[in-house]
């Protein structure tokens, strides 16, 4: 068995565009994707137990707790075909809590675990602006991402699985840039301490193009396609 496991943790705020270079490095890299949003929101539908606790914070209007959130990704990564991979961290770790917790992780594990960052950086203008054209595919198991305008949104469908679109809750104005003061709340120390423990952080201007962020990104980490 290949124990080397590759990590690539993207950071930036929401609508930052780290799930769009994800997926971009899923389809042309052969890589792996954790969306922790997506991994929470497959746990609602599926009824798991760590999903009954996910839904009753949220129904409950409590915010998850960091501590549910670091089992959820360990016990995501526990999954034997991760062994020789490489992954990328879509919205994980978000908080100090968080990052404590993946630093003890890959501290104690015996894989040979190989951790890079990846900031991408965005003015808070440009996420509203973002985030307010963006639609996702409903289906639990694609949440394909689309930016659209609210009538192209009405008459489209899925491209990948044709699901219905749809738009979240926490894309609407108000609860953006409620979004943004959580996030401001927690990046500098999130940053600081992924320092401190020596994970590398290299940044990139996300406000680029698509294809040009993710062209400089496999610049910046000397990759070829496959």
């Amino acid at each position: 068995m290949n124990n080397k496991l590759t990590i690539y943790v993207f950071i930036g705020p929401p609508g930052s565009g780290k799930g769009s270079l994800a997926g971009l490095c899923v389809e042309q890299l052969g890589w792996k994707q954790l969306s922790t949003g997506n991994l929470c929101r497959k746990h609602i539908s599926k009824q798991t137990e760590i999903g009954k606790q996910i839904d009753f914070a949220i129904k409950s209007g409590i915010l998850v707790s960091d501590s549910l959130i670091s089992t959820m990704v360990e016990h995501w990564l526990e999954k034997s075909e991760n062994y020789g991979k490489t992954i990328i961290f879509d919205g994980y770790p978000r908080t100090v809590s968080q990052v404590k917790s993946l630093i003890k992780w890959v501290e104690s594990n015996p894989l040979d675990i190989d951790l890079k960052v990846i900031k991408l950086s965005v003015s808070d203008d440009i996420v509203i602006d973002r985030l307010s054209h963006r639609y996702i595919c409903k289906n639990s198991d694609c949440q394909a991402i689309y930016s659209l305008s609210e009538d192209e949104a009405f008459h489209a469908l899925c491209i990948k699985c044709t699901g219905i679109l749809m738009r979240r809750k926490d894309d609407e104005p108000k609860s953006i840039k409620e979004r943004l003061v959580v996030f401001h709340q927690h990046a500098d120390a999130v940053e600081n301490l992924l320092l401190q423990a020596y994970f590398p952080i290299i940044t990139i201007n996300g406000e680029k193009p698509q294809q040009e962020v993710f062209c400089e990104f496999k610049q910046l980490i000397c990759v070829d396609d496959k």
